[in-house]
């Protein structure tokens, strides 16, 4: 089966949902992955489907239109003071736009809050056929692989997850070999994306790279392939926020140039299973 990729919301956020489905359709993606889950961030524009039911009904016929199917929504975050039945309308409209998965990272200190908020998250999914992929962040609580598997382990849920980020992963200092430890059934998509190999000293450089200044892959330092050739052959999400690149070429240019670039790589670092993928 030929390699699919989906573009994430991040990487053309300026583009609503149903603009970001046909691009998807001109660029040549599979998938899309959609971002209804609003969080008030600075810039942040409100794309929340089930509130905004005329946005809900073009992103619904952009999908029909084009056959681009939607891989999954964020971000069902779990912070301090979380009601997790918040996310139920977005869970509604993931299932009727035909989504697979919810992305979820863990934003609270407390690990006993942190389990119980993200095993209801994973409980309230699952009557809408969907799965809840936990992934790490190196500015949020939960920032590397081992602290990611101890809630896995803990919450025991069936259709929770992993979703792993190569520039997250490369910022945690974690080992490669060490996904091999992790159950194949708990990989279903990846983020691809490119950064600088130097890994910043402060958070706030951290976090204008992760949401700003992503390379396209090949272009970075990251050892991108020999985080590839440990998990199994899953859709890759390209999530790759550059506002400089956006500025110069456009969103659809940019999507286009991710999209390529990562086939170019891949075309250069031939997959290899190196371990039980």
């Amino acid at each position: 089966m030929a390699q699919q990729f989906s573009i994430a919301h991040l990487t053309a956020l300026g583009c609503s949902p149903p603009e970001l489905t046909y691009m998807a359709a001109r660029t040549g993606y599979d998938f899309v992955s959609l971002r209804p889950i609003y969080m008030g961030l600075p810039g942040e524009p409100n794309y929340d489907l089930a509130e905004n039911k005329a946005l809900f009904r073009e992103t619904k016929n952009a999908l029909a239109n084009t056959g681009i199917n939607l891989l999954d929504i964020e971000l069902a975050r779990i912070y301090d003071g979380l009601d997790p039945k918040r996310y139920l309308p977005a869970f509604e409209v993931a299932a009727e736009l035909g989504g697979r998965h919810v992305l979820s990272s863990i934003w609270t200190d407390d690990r006993n809050f942190a389990i119980e908020r993200f095993a209801e998250v994973c409980d309230l999914a699952k009557p809408f056929g969907l799965t809840i992929e936990l992934e790490f962040v190196p500015i949020a609580s939960v920032y590397n692989l081992e602290g990611t598997l101890d809630i896995l382990n803990t919450v025991k849920c069936d259709n929770a997850g992993l979703m792993i980020d190569a520039h997250h992963f490369h910022r945690s200092g974690d080992r490669v070999e060490d996904l091999e430890k992790v159950p194949r059934e708990w990989f279903r998509y990846f983020h691809l994306c490119d950064a600088p190999g130097e890994i910043p000293s402060s958070k706030a450089a951290m976090t204008r790279i992760l949401r700003e200044e992503r390379s396209y892959v090949g272009e970075g330092g990251i050892d991108v392939a020999s985080i590839i050739n440990r998990i199994p052959k899953i859709p890759y999400s390209i999530e790759l926020p550059n506002t400089k690149r956006v500025q110069q070429l456009g969103y659809e240019e940019h999507a286009r140039r991710c999209l390529q670039s990562a086939k170019d790589y891949f075309a250069k670092h031939p997959r290899q299973c190196l371990s039980k993928c």
